[in-house]
């Protein structure tokens, strides 16, 4: 089972092509994470596999996402006790491995190593995005490391991390998502339609639509989905994000582009 977190869809690529070449099912934990919100009662917090499970999900400084470590630890695993891991990162992986392994090691699962693959920078509140062209090759390289993940996998080994970098010691972690991973400077400019997708997409359901317009709860991870998604490119985030280009990957491989009119219903 291949379950992945994405934000502006690298991550969601990642896995789709782990899920066809090993044939196995492929989750979203978006979808999930929104439904424990909205539905509780309802969502899955069991999952039950026979082939190994497979956590997808993108590097927020040099380490997994806490939303995810949260589900993870929140979730029960049956049937296969392995778990292996695929980071997509702009840069370096850091500190993941390490990471992943603790939490297998206090959900009960047995660690099967960590694999990641160089993918376009989405974090636009902090840096900026490549030109379309070079995203164009940075996805088609990072199948190379997909492919290559997915066979050890299907035979059993453990994964390396031929992308770990530096590595960034826990107080800047805790920095980080305190200075860093909020939603306080979202605006939202005229030229929002009220189309919604940005609410809908957003994994916390954080984002509420209020007379038309998208309002930030105070839950946010930055992710980059609803700045990267909205088709109106009418979402800033103060003015670290203006004149930037957004990017977006989405389900069928193609890219977002200035002002290109599409949703996208499959985080």
């Amino acid at each position: 089972m291949v379950l992945y977190f994405s934000g502006t869809g690298n991550s969601r690529f990642a896995a789709q092509a782990i899920a066809r070449i090993c044939q196995d099912e492929l989750v979203s934990i978006n979808k999930l994470m929104r439904q424990r919100v909205l539905d509780p009662y309802n969502t899955p917090y069991e999952f039950s596999s026979d082939s190994p499970f497979v956590v997808v999900c993108p590097t927020y400084c040099y380490h997994l996402p806490l939303v995810v470590e949260s589900f993870l630890k929140d979730s029960r695993f049956v049937g296969s006790q392995e778990m292996y891991f695929f980071l997509t990162c702009g840069s370096g992986t850091g500190k993941a491995y390490d990471h992943a392994a603790q939490i297998c090691r206090e959900i009960g699962m047995r660690f099967m190593g960590l694999a990641s693959a160089k993918m376009p920078e989405n974090f636009i509140t902090l840096f900026r995005a490549p030109e379309p062209d070079d995203a164009v090759g940075i996805v088609r390289a990072s199948l190379t490391q997909a492919e290559s993940a997915s066979k050890q996998i299907m035979a059993g080994r453990m994964l390396t991390d031929v992308n770990a970098g530096i590595a960034v010691p826990e107080p800047f972690l805790r920095l980080f998502y305190r200075f860093f991973v909020h939603d306080r400077l979202f605006t939202v400019k005229e030229n929002c339609t009220g189309c919604g997708v940005c609410a809908a997409l957003c994994p916390t359901v954080n984002i509420r639509m209020k007379d038309g317009v998208p309002t930030w709860g105070g839950n946010c991870t930055q992710c980059q989905s609803c700045i990267a998604i909205c088709p109106n490119d009418a979402i800033e985030f103060g003015r670290r994000t203006r004149k930037k280009r957004r990017y977006y990957l989405y389900s069928d491989g193609r890219q977002k582009f200035p002002s290109e009119q599409k949703t996208d219903n499959d985080p």
